[in-house]
């Protein structure tokens, strides 16, 4: 695991309950047992844990802790000849709250028991450890990538934060089961406290597992069905209860890193072209239109409000595919996946929320994009929804329009800029009777050219904006063909 991956995990750790959570032996379902528990929890005030790590294990630094280490030959399930393993994450340096895992079979939940003999310590000699020290997290192994080995699949780790793989790609962003208060002061990180994984049936497909939450201001209960594949797909069914308006609230959040692309001017000393996890966000209106955003490194904080309205899909992705853009034997971001959020029950009307922060480095997570609804969540009461998160190379919904890919900007005469934008894969009739149509909140704008670019098999498009006396200015562009878009929205906020 990276050291951007614990930082993130660290700077989120808030405290988690500390009422203990017996093994549950349910006439109901699971889940429902697990949303009364989140009930029970939000009708009393949030109590931190009390559960503190020895010494050796709290003072761990980064690579110690990586010494800390499941060994593959104890994972659960791995001598029953089940599709799907477990493997746990120790408690130690940055992860130190305490995290209690089940096993569900034929209704009845069973403890996961801590043992110093699940892991090897390497040099870290952390002496001995109580028998309910209990776990960081876990991650999900199954054959993704070929019948025989079993890769790792999920990972949950850290406060809210879990992220998957699909076949084909390796980790990158994550997403969290909730966020309070994104980009702004104060930000909370509620943390799933209690993980109970259902046993599979041999030959399943999925996995399914629920979660308690709980924070300050919420506790919540979650479902995930985790099916991987070609793209690796999550259903995830949550219920929050509020224990105070929740006027800041990001429903499925998802949290990458933008450090610095081609098309910026450069601001580090960096031998990599480019350097990122993803590089837009995309937005479906599910009615045909999409818009790309780029992302950019921004030295101020940037909180913005996107295409309000009824809930929309959306997605952080990772489009540069080509290894010769990052030049990066070690971090492989030519191989890092997408993630693309479904709304399909329960989420309120509002907007997708995209947060740009600044960065020092690749190891900071500065994006954030997430749906925030209009109104507050109320207290003293229940609120449901589901998605579906789908994470891959090309993890949005199959569409006929060409896709934004690349984009360039630069001086132009008068105080002018040129912006390059293009747009790979046109529609069948190719760039036949393609023209552009492009706007600007504010300023003016300008087609120069439109041409193919038979390199990625679409066109590219030459603009010219005059900003004038404005300060930002929201630029967009789109191809079409007579009344008919072929393309992808391209949308870009220009600030002096």
């Amino acid at each position: 695991m990276r050291r951007r991956d614990l930082l993130s995990a660290a700077s989120a750790a808030t405290a988690l309950a500390s009422t203990p959570l017996a093994a549950f032996a349910p006439a109901r379902g699971m889940g429902e047992v697990v949303r009364g528990r989140a009930r029970q929890l939000a009708s009393g005030p949030y109590r931190p844990p009390d559960h503190p790590l020895p010494a050796g294990l709290a003072n761990l630094g980064y690579d110690a802790y990586r010494d800390l280490r499941y060994r593959p030959d104890r994972a659960i399930w791995r001598t029953e000849g089940l599709p799907f393993q477990l493997q746990m994450f120790h408690r130690g340096g940055l992860f130190r709250d305490p995290v209690q895992m089940f096993e569900v079979q034929h209704g009845a939940a069973r403890p996961i028991p801590f043992s110093e003999d699940l892991f090897t310590y390497g040099l870290q000699r952390p002496g001995p450890l109580p028998a309910d020290l209990g776990f960081a997290g876990f991650r999900i192994h199954a054959p993704i990538n070929t019948p025989d080995r079993f890769d790792e699949v999920a990972a949950f780790l850290g406060a809210s934060y879990f992220r998957a793989v699909a076949k084909g790609v390796g980790y990158g962003l994550s997403a969290r089961g909730l966020s309070i208060g994104s980009g702004e002061p104060g930000e909370e990180f509620p943390a799933f406290r209690a993980f109970w994984v259902e046993r599979p049936a041999p030959g399943a497909r999925g996995l399914v597992l629920h979660a308690l939450l709980d924070g300050p201001s919420a506790a919540g209960a979650y479902r995930f069905e985790v099916t991987p594949g070609e793209t690796t797909a999550m259903d995830v069914t949550a219920a929050l209860f509020p224990r105070r308006p929740l006027t800041s609230v990001g429903l499925a959040p998802l949290t990458s890193m933008y450090l610095f692309g081609s098309e910026q001017p450069r601001r580090f000393d960096d031998f990599r072209p480019e350097v990122h996890d993803s590089d837009g966000l995309l937005t479906d209106d599910g009615r045909g239109q999409r818009i790309w955003r780029p992302l950019v490194h921004t030295p101020q904080t940037r909180v913005r409000d996107l295409d309000p309205g009824p809930a929309r899909g959306f997605g952080l992705l990772q489009r540069q595919r080509a290894f010769e853009a990052y030049q990066d034997l070690e971090a492989h971001y030519h191989e890092r996946p997408g993630a693309w959020v479904q709304p399909l029950e329960g989420f309120p009307s509002g907007a997708v929320r995209l947060v740009e922060l600044g960065a020092r480095s690749e190891a900071e997570d500065n994006i954030v994009a997430l749906w925030r609804p209009t109104a507050p969540l109320a207290p003293r009461r229940e609120h449901r929804f589901r998605y579906r998160l789908t994470w891959g190379a090309r993890p949005e919904p199959a569409s006929r329009l060409a896709r934004a890919v690349a984009w360039r900007g630069g001086a132009s005469a008068g105080g002018r800029r040129r912006f390059l934008v293009d747009f790979a894969g046109l529609p069948e009739g190719g760039f036949d009777g393609v023209e552009s149509r492009a706007g600007a909140s504010a300023g003016s704008i300008r087609v120069e050219t439109v041409q193919p670019n038979a390199s990625i098999g679409g066109a590219r498009v030459s603009l010219e904006f005059d900003p004038g006396s404005a300060a930002n200015s929201d630029l967009s562009l789109t191809l079409a063909r007579g009344q008919n878009s072929v393309s992808e929205t391209w949308m870009y906020r220009w600030i002096a």
